[in-house]
Formats: structure tokens, C-alpha cells, sequence
């Protein structure tokens, strides 16, 4: 088993998920890592493990959102993991300092949610984390951004997108 994806089967094993619908995708997680040795990679046409990071000024009261190129929502920064991560953190501060173009964020260690969904490569087995902003820092778009943009937490808790709500009332939560 690589490295990256026994970092992630430890971080799953050891996250306690804060209700049962969490519970049983961390669950579904465990399995499909356990049934599919390709399971982090883009390449496992039947899903894979995702690594995703909500930029948060929790002094300012916002979060950073990035309107993404592929999908044309506004989300949370993160990806597919890659072969030089070591680990799932590792993972999501390398996506979210890429795509919000902001140094020095510290990433909470533990996840805030777990979110599966349909993309147009497979499906995402994302683990969400939060990454908390400096003092003052200045986000740069990326090439796999349209737009990025400060939303406060109540703006951002009425966007369309399920996954981005729960994952800011997520990160709310842990703050």
C-alpha cells in the first residue's frame, strides 16, 4: 500500500464523524480504498479519494470560494491527490495554497466533512478540511479558476450547493 493512501485509510480510521449519514460515507471510504489498490489516484475509473480545503478568514467571518473553470460553481479549492503527496493534509494544503495562490494557511488536521459526488472523470470521494487564511492575505487566481472571491459565512451558507453549505457550517462548527 503506498504511503498516501494508508495516510488516508489511518485519517478515515481515526475521524470521528459528527453523525451517522458521515458515519457511513466514512465507512464507504474504508471500503473502497480496502477494495480498489488504485483508490487515491484519477486513474480508478470506478472513483477515488479527492483532497479539498475551505479557505477560512475566521477573523474576518468568510471563507474563500474559487468559481471553478471545469464545473462553473463557486467551491472549495482541492483536487485529485498526486504522486508526490505523502499524505491527505498534505494533499489539501497543496490544493488549496495552488488554487487560492495564498501563503502560510494552516490546515485544521482533521477533516470537517466527507462529500461524495459525480464528476465528469468519476466519482469523488472527497475529504473536506479547512485551512485557516493569515492575517491580511491576498488570494491570486489560478489557471483553474474563473474567479476567486471572499464570501462571509451567512452569504456563503445560502449558495445552491449543498456540499459547500455543510462544509462551512462544518468549519463554523470546529472554529
Amino acid at each position: 500500500m503506498s504511503a498516501l493512501r494508508e495516510d488516508a485509510a489511518q485519517a478515515l480510521r481515526a475521524w470521528a464523524a459528527p453523525d451517522d449519514g458521515q458515519e457511513e460515507l466514512r465507512q464507504d471510504y474504508a471500503a473502497h480504498l480496502a477494495a480498489h489498490p488504485d483508490g487515491m489516484w484519477k486513474s480508478c475509473r470506478s472513483g477515488h479519494l479527492t483532497a479539498s480545503a475551505l479557505v477560512v478568514d475566521a477573523a474576518g467571518g468568510r471563507v474563500l470560494l474559487t468559481l471553478h473553470r471545469k464545473i462553473g460553481r463557486w467551491l472549495q479549492t482541492g483536487g485529485h491527490c498526486e504522486p508526490g503527496d505523502e499524505t491527505l493534509t498534505g494533499a489539501a494544503l497543496r490544493e488549496a495554497t495552488e488554487e487560492s495562490g495564498i501563503t502560510g494557511l494552516r490546515l485544521l488536521p482533521v477533516p470537517v466533512r466527507l462529500d461524495r459526488h459525480e464528476t465528469p472523470c468519476a466519482t469523488h470521494f472527497d475529504v473536506q478540511y479547512a485551512a485557516l487564511a493569515p492575517a491580511g492575505a491576498r488570494a491570486v487566481i489560478s489557471e483553474e479558476s474563473l474567479d476567486l472571491r471572499w464570501f462571509d459565512f451567512a452569504e456563503a451558507e445560502r449558495l445552491p450547493d449543498r456540499s459547500v453549505r455543510e462544509l462551512v457550517a462544518g468549519a463554523r462548527a470546529l472554529l
